[in-house]
């Protein structure tokens, strides 16, 4: 079952179709999407696995807890 936040949930978007979303919105193709989100992804899990947090620009962050567990802080978005 997922357990993340339900808007993400909602939507289900897999890998192409995020894919294809980046590729669109930076005027690439599918593939340069896909390997640059390969990239993320892996630089992101790098860090996690290294005990550092993982800083996604405008969405949030992903830690480590001591325990092991992941953790998701959004960020704050001071809207006024």
């Amino acid at each position: 079952m997922w357990s993340g936040p339900p808007c993400y949930a909602y939507i289900g978007m897999k890998k192409p179709e995020l894919a294809k979303r980046m590729a669109l919105q930076s005027n690439s193709t599918v593939s340069q999407a896909a390997d640059r989100l390969d990239r993320m992804v892996g630089e992101l899990v790098r860090k996690l696995r290294q005990g550092e947090s993982a800083h996604l620009p405008g969405l949030g962050a992903f830690t480590r807890g001591h325990n092991g567990r992941l953790s998701f802080k959004p960020e704050n978005k001071n809207r006024g």
